[in-house]
């Protein structure tokens, strides 16, 4: 006889049996690695460029490539595309999935795609999640395993999911380690505006700066440091990835613009007139951030 936990496991992997995975890229990909190595799971993949899907089969982590219409029997489905493209795909694979199948994006923006699923007669299949994690590369060879393992993942509207097929995403989200954070679309698109959409334009610009004023490329190859190499390694990301990501949030990204901005003007005037003790304070100020990353209040 099986014990209680031979059962559940047996349960868990019964509910992840067939598992579509939509766009095969970093996100997309490291899920399906995980979920096929912790689950045994069967995973259809399906990717817009048929270059990308032939890749991922190559690479093994999903089983087979299809379309989106044909993912009338899986168990679960991954929209991991770009969020200009989740609100129509997510529509799309509602419209045909069983019952108790469970549809989660992994989208950075959230207000949009909520409000446009709204009212689809499926909502209660949809889960509106947020992994907090990533690398600054892309595509099927980015795929990685256990990228997701003590991350926080941001669940928004989570009374809108029918109850059972939110206990099949968490038992997903468990598995893989991964931690919860529940905001709200509108708290969501605001923080992550703040702690991550700003940080890949300023990664973006900084490296826009240094090559439009260093016309010697072997330059900065020969002096650049780890400071430098850290600071714009998020500008080493796919555009066609952040360019929809900043437009969709844009309001909150204005806003966050507005300040960095301000606080660099600050900064170049304290500069300007060699202000010592206030450029020296401001560094203090701003080290306070060590305490935050830690956890410590």
């Amino acid at each position: 006889m099986k014990d209680k936990s031979s059962k559940k496991k047996d349960n868990r992997e019964k509910r992840m049996k067939k598992v579509a995975v939509i766009g095969l890229g970093l996100i997309g990909g490291s899920l399906a690695v995980d979920i096929k190595r912790e689950f045994g799971s069967d995973i259809i993949g399906v990717d817009a460029n048929p270059e990308n899907a032939e890749i991922a089969l190559e690479i093994g982590f999903v089983d087979s490539i299809s379309t989106i219409d044909k993912l009338t029997d899986v168990d679960v489905v991954i929209i991991a595309t770009p969020v200009d493209t989740v609100s129509k795909i997510a529509a799309q694979v509602l419209d045909i999935v069983a019952d108790d199948a469970l549809v989660f994006d992994v989208g950075s923006v959230k207000v949009e795609i909520c409000k446009s699923l709204a009212k689809h007669p499926k909502r209660k299949n949809f889960l509106a999640a947020h992994p907090i994690a990533g690398t600054e590369f892309s595509g099927p060879t980015a795929a990685i395993s256990n990228l997701f393992k003590g991350k926080v993942n941001i669940i928004c509207e989570l009374e809108k999911t029918n109850r059972q097929i939110a206990n099949k995403a968490f038992d997903l989200f468990d598995k893989l380690g991964m931690e919860y954070k529940y905001m709200s679309p509108i708290e969501h698109d605001r923080h992550i505006a703040y702690v991550s959409h700003l940080s890949h334009v300023s990664s973006f610009m900084l490296g826009k700066t240094v090559l439009g004023m260093e016309k010697n490329e072997q330059n900065i190859f020969d002096l650049a440091g780890s400071g430098f190499e850290s600071t714009v390694r998020l500008a080493k990301s796919s555009p066609s990835t952040w360019t929809p990501i900043f437009t969709e949030n844009k309001q909150n990204l204005l806003a966050a613009l507005e300040s960095y901005i301000k606080n660099l003007i600050e900064f170049k005037n304290l500069l300007k007139d060699n202000e010592v003790d206030k450029i020296h304070q401001t560094m203090v100020e701003t080290n306070h951030l060590r305490k935050v990353l830690k956890g410590i209040k």
